[in-house]
């Protein structure tokens, strides 16, 4: 089974088109294009039913004493906690890619409109559910894809994993207001394969992505 993608490059950095922030002109983070990558599948396993996509960031702070405070820096060796910015099921495998900007282009206050998504697909909740929650000008369920925004004090720089996976589910056992945890559960033990891509972001200039 194999990823693919014509936005994004295994192992490199991704592009700010991609990201929900982008390093600003004046202060710290400007809002972005947030547009989704395009994803391609091939070389499915026999019995594939339907697909699930899943991009995590691996690389959150497990605590905000330090993160985005002027004149601090969140450590290096801070314990990181995985962060979904993108939970996506029912993916008929005959499409064979999921098109660039056909899930997101641009910011939505208080997230986009979900479970339903496009081309058949259903769409989880990310994590900047939470993270906005206590703003009122931006909280909200924030279903689809929403793209990298790491801490622009962070000292390390983020990798975001797209992970594909091949399941034997005619649709994922999953309703309603789901996570990407939920998705997890569900599929576990009806994975067939599954391929990823990892790419890197940062929105610190001190730090190298």
């Amino acid at each position: 089974m194999k990823i693919s993608s014509q936005s994004l490059t295994d192992g490199q950095v991704i592009d700010g088109t991609y990201a929900f922030g982008v390093p600003a002109a004046e202060g710290h983070v400007a809002l972005s294009d947030n547009r989704n990558p395009h994803i391609g599948w091939s070389d499915l396993p026999a019995g594939t039913r339907s697909l699930v996509l899943i991009c995590h960031d691996p690389d959150v702070p497990s605590r905000g004493d330090d993160v985005n405070q002027e004149g601090r820096t969140v450590p290096a060796d801070l314990p990181r906690v995985d962060f979904f910015h993108w939970v996506l099921i029912d993916i008929d495998p005959a499409l064979g890619e999921l098109g660039e900007g056909v899930f997101s282009s641009g910011i939505t206050a208080r997230g986009k409109p979900g479970p339903a998504g496009p081309l058949g697909t259903q769409q989880g909740i990310n994590d900047y559910t939470g993270w906005f929650a206590s703003d009122p000008d931006m909280s909200g369920d924030y279903h689809g894809y929403d793209g990298p925004c790491p801490p622009w004090n962070d000292s390390i720089p983020h990798r975001y994993v797209f992970t594909l996976y091949a399941t034997d589910l005619a649709r994922c056992p999953v309703g309603g207001r789901f996570t990407g945890q939920d998705v997890r559960s569900a599929i576990a033990g009806h994975i067939l394969d599954q391929a990823d891509l990892t790419v890197r972001y940062s929105l610190n200039p001190a730090v190298p992505a």
